[in-house]
């Protein structure tokens, strides 16, 4: 009988997701440190998004899907005229903060963006905002959203912690829509049954291979991934909220679960694991460490692993500038993580996979001082062949000591030494660096150099005056979280 007639009967939610709907809805964020990081990463989350609107790569994907639609109280793209639902405006915000690859970086067994969370966030809460004042109630304040910022960060990177989805094939991109559905159910008023339901439609759906981030196949679609993972986050809570049934076992369901069905049998070495290994590990509970310690990306759009690659490169232009005809052989010591996402050879087809090449991101610096979006293009790669010459020229070798202080949750490192070796037996002197300097040990470095990064980005797309009043309200922590979440994106409309 048994191997005929499975047993029906309905288990309660997964831990793992009564995990994540417990600290959602039940964990109070009194950091100060993490309001203020918070803060910070949304000034340079959105100047991120600001720059992209200057390359129409990213712009032609933008605005309605119907053209001409008119949503009341529509949630607004920053730096564009745009009004939408916000299912789509989770998109478009979510793909111009991720298209030049600028915003900031979780390092761990899996690697990823949390800010590609505000996508969903800020479109959410947008709307709301303007529909709580036209019901006459008073809006959702900019406290919000950072908390939502907090808590997003935080699911995203502690599940980033220790598992590696990335060896199963899957892009990290799963957790963008796990963390934005999560905080987004929250904003529309989720009860803890709804987060639920809206968390379990969220690790059944389909989940997105990261084929297009490396050889043969990587390109552009890597820039919308995470916007198309923060809006499909805004429909599945969408829907929890109506009201649709959820998924009790959408993890660990025998035969049909995400573990026994992605988590598994799509690797051979998982496969053969005890069971309890093949599930989610949680190193550590829910709470502010990951926003603590987020990375920015602060002088360099560049894949994070090759952020101190490029810092030493600059270190050592003024050595080799003149010299280029010169060089016999270029050595990159870095760590494994870097070797497996970006270290490549051959021809490279676009800017997205120029900017996931370590040594491309080398090249550039060691040859012109500076790595800007710009470079990545097709206009200025074909002018200049001696990129190519120069990738040509440089060997990778892994540094274990740098491998385990990427690891390390005390150091979290992400290592890169450069040594360039001429034709006349001479060497440069091997420049390393370990953490860059947006790292959370150079944080009294990096926060001026974030808002010098802001300012610009700012000026990209607004007249002084515009800028100088974003500016001023973005420093002042508690004049911010105070703002409206509606005045506060009205600044940012065209």
């Amino acid at each position: 009988m048994t191997t005929t007639v499975e047993t029906n009967v309905r288990p309660d939610y997964d831990v793992e997701l009564q995990k994540i709907a417990d600290y959602v809805l039940g964990f109070t964020i009194d950091s100060d440190e993490a309001l203020e990081t918070a803060r910070h990463c949304l000034m340079d989350t959105l100047g991120c998004g600001l720059l992209a609107l200057r390359f129409p790569e990213c712009t032609k994907h933008l605005g309605p899907l119907v053209e001409g639609t008119v949503v009341p109280h529509g949630a607004r793209v920053p730096g564009t005229s745009f009004r939408l639902d916000p299912v789509k405006a989770a998109w478009d915000i979510g793909a111009i903060i991720r298209w030049l690859d600028y915003n900031d970086t979780w390092l761990a067994a899996e690697w990823g963006h949390p800010s590609d969370n505000l996508g969903g966030i800020l479109a959410v809460a947008d709307h709301l905002s303007q529909k709580r004042v036209a019901d006459g109630c008073s809006p959702l304040a900019m406290r919000v959203v950072l908390e939502a910022m907090i808590m997003a960060h935080e699911i995203q990177g502690v599940l980033a912690l220790d598992n590696s989805f990335n060896r199963v094939g899957l892009d990290h991109v799963v957790l963008v829509k796990v963390a934005s559905t999560a905080v987004v159910a929250k904003l529309m008023g989720a009860n803890r049954e709804q987060l639920l339901s809206a968390l379990s439609h969220a690790w059944v759906d389909g989940q997105s291979l990261r084929t297009y981030r490396h050889a043969p196949n990587a390109g552009s679609r890597k820039s919308w991934a995470a916007g198309d993972a923060t809006s499909r986050a805004v429909r599945l809570a969408d829907i929890a909220m109506r009201g649709e049934m959820g998924i009790p076992g959408a993890l660990t369901a025998p035969q049909w679960g995400f573990y026994d069905i992605l988590f598994s049998h799509t690797n051979r070495d998982l496969a053969t694991k005890p069971e309890e290994e093949r599930q989610l590990s949680f190193q550590r509970d829910f709470g502010t460490y990951v926003m603590e310690n987020i990375l920015f990306k602060i002088s360099f759009p560049a894949e994070f692993h090759a952020q101190t690659a490029c810092e030493a490169a600059v270190t050592l232009h003024p050595q080799v500038k003149d010299r280029l005809d010169e060089i016999d052989r270029v050595v990159l010591t870095t760590h494994d993580s870097a070797i497996r996402i970006i270290s490549k050879s051959g021809t490279l087809a676009n800017p997205a996979d120029r900017d996931h090449c370590l040594q491309y991101m080398t090249a550039v610096p060691l040859i012109f001082g500076n790595l800007t979006a710009e470079h990545y293009e097709d206009a200025f790669h074909d002018a200049h062949p001696r990129i190519d010459e120069l990738r040509g020229k440089m060997e990778v070798v892994e540094d274990q000591g740098y491998s385990r202080d990427y690891y390390d949750p005390s150091k979290r490192s992400i290592g890169n030494a450069i040594q360039v070796f001429f034709k006349d037996g001479s060497a440069t002197e091997k420049v390393a660096v370990e953490y860059p300097i947006g790292h959370r040990r150079r944080r009294s470095e990096g926060i001026p150099l974030l808002v010098e990064k802001f300012t610009h980005n700012l000026a990209t797309r607004f007249p002084p005056g515009r800028c100088a009043q974003i500016l001023e309200l973005c420093r002042d922590q508690a004049r911010l979280e105070e703002t409206a979440v509606h005045r506060f994106v009205d600044l940012f409309v065209i």
